[in-house]
């Protein structure tokens, strides 16, 4: 199925597994948390990248954008299928860590880290810093901005840097949507070390309490991309039906054994200025 894996043994962060292409961090909820702590904490910063099947399916049509999701300190498996593939290959060491998961769990183990929130729209983040201070009174909310709905300049991405530095940011939480987060994230990690910057898509509207999450049972069961079709089908049946189909029919065919490269965190081993473009 063109899956294979390859050991990163030393402190790089954790070993990774084949997925199409892309490379997955093989660790749970708080072996991530463990890994981006020891980065603030060692001043390397870097990004998170949540991996489902579209973005795996948007790294087989872009080079370039597989290689930032590559290079990130993390890529965790956010949607089931990415996990169950690589769950086949490392089943003791395979996490599965959806991006709004991972959000509510940093801030109930790090409320005291500096979160800043990035995305969206000014009315849904004061509703998402509502509802995070209603669960997590202790929360330290450092900062908020929402971009403009329009195509980022080179201007307005120095004016963000210099926003969310001037806050002091530690976690800088990214809700703009793949592969829009992604690039960003892998332009401006540099410029905001030690912070790290995690992608976590629909996270903030699930927890402002705009978009209704998919109840458990269906989230357990893989299902989730379903409801989320039901609710937004105009604007999401394409990624879902489309690039789940692709997604299904490149494991059925792709056979030939791809060799990795060994792709760490660009703090560590990388080079992000090889991503710092659009």
């Amino acid at each position: 199925m063109g899956m294979s894996m390859r050991m990163d043994l030393d402190f790089s962060g954790p070993e990774r597994a084949d997925v199409l292409g892309s490379r997955i961090s093989l660790c749970d909820s708080a072996a991530a948390l463990n890994c981006i702590e020891h980065s603030i904490d060692a001043g390397e910063g870097g990004y998170v990248c949540f991996t489902n099947a579209h973005t795996v399916i948007e790294g087989r049509r872009s080079e370039d954008f597989r290689d930032i999701t590559n290079s990130s300190l993390l890529s965790l498996a956010d949607g089931t299928p990415v996990y169950r593939v690589a769950q086949r290959q490392a089943p003791a060491a395979a996490g599965h860590v959806p991006g709004p998961d991972f959000f509510e769990y940093v801030l109930s183990k790090r409320p005291w880290r500096r979160h800043f929130l990035y995305g969206s729209t000014p009315e849904n983040l004061e509703k998402l810093r509502e509802q995070i201070l209603r669960r997590h009174p202790d929360a330290h909310i450092c900062g908020m901005y929402s971009p403009p709905f329009r195509p980022m300049t080179e201007q307005d991405r120095r004016e963000h840097v210099r926003i969310i530095r001037a806050a002091g940011a530690e976690y800088v939480w990214v809700g703009l949507g793949a592969p829009k987060q992604e690039r960003f994230m892998a332009r401006v990690a540099e410029d905001l070390r030690p912070a790290v910057l995690l992608g976590v898509g629909a996270a903030f509207d699930f927890h402002s309490g705009r978009v209704q999450r998919a109840p458990g049972v269906l989230r357990r069961l893989g299902l989730e991309w379903l409801h989320r079709l039901g609710q937004e089908p105009r604007r999401l049946w394409r990624r879902y039906l489309v690039t789940n189909s692709l997604f299904l029919w490149y494991l059925a065919n792709d056979h030939v054994p791809r060799e990795s490269a060994d792709t760490r965190s660009p703090g560590r081993s990388g080079n992000p200025s090889a991503h710092r473009r659009e």
